[in-house]
């Protein structure tokens, strides 16, 4: 049996404009400089507390500083993650159709976990995941492997019958340290050739492309 690994921000739905809106809301509560949405994209990928460090200005990142930003983000997106988050055309279908064809899947993503279900289970409600693990206190962010060893070990799936799919440098860097396949998406946050240089063993253009890949 083969498992498809998706990552989630950029990748199965676009949450650009409700983080940078989180972001930049707790930004100006403490008077400090916000960021065009586009630019979100580049922030993103490594887990909240790496964003909030990155949308600081580097004189304001120290640990006070950041905590407090990150307890306001967290309280507004909490609130405001589904203002404009939609699904990315084709997702759904596909989902639908790794599911009717016995595939395995799952969620393995940097976003915090409670965000990370919520969303899921709000975008994806006819959907069956298997498992679905966002990032936790005390656990490694990727690109360290463990989130995808961990689902490896849960669903007892062999490396070599995984596939991760993701939109960043960071999902590919994530499957080649953990020994599984990494497609990189260009429909996402980041572009075609951070994916290829950073290892990515197949680029997809639409949803549709993964069929070729995995049948």
């Amino acid at each position: 049996m083969k498992l498809i690994i998706f990552d989630l921000d950029g990748t199965l739905i676009n949450t650009l404009e409700d983080l940078a809106n989180s972001g930049n809301y707790a930004l100006a509560k403490y008077n400090l400089p916000t960021h065009v949405g586009a630019q979100y994209k580049h922030f993103i990928g490594n887990g909240i507390d790496k964003l909030i460090e990155r949308i600081l200005p580097i004189e304001e990142r120290n640990r006070e500083k950041i905590a407090l930003v990150k307890e306001t983000f967290i309280a507004h997106y909490n609130k405001h993650a589904q203002d404009t988050t939609q699904v990315y055309p084709g997702i759904l279908e596909l989902l639908t159709y790794l599911r009717e064809n016995n595939f395995k899947i799952s969620v393995a993503t940097n976003k915090y976990h409670d965000a990370a279900l919520t969303l899921v289970t709000k975008y994806f409600p006819t959907v069956d995941f298997d498992l679905v693990l966002g990032h936790r206190e005390n656990f490694p962010a990727k690109p360290d492997p463990a989130i995808v060893e961990q689902t490896l070990q849960t669903l007892a799936i062999k490396k070599e019958n995984c596939y991760y799919l993701g939109d960043s440098d960071v999902d590919m860097l994530t499957a080649g340290r953990a020994g599984v396949k990494a497609i990189g998406v260009t429909w996402g946050f980041r572009s075609e050739q951070e994916l290829r240089e950073s290892g990515a063993d197949f680029i997809i253009n639409s949803p549709q492309e993964l069929h070729k890949i995995i049948k």
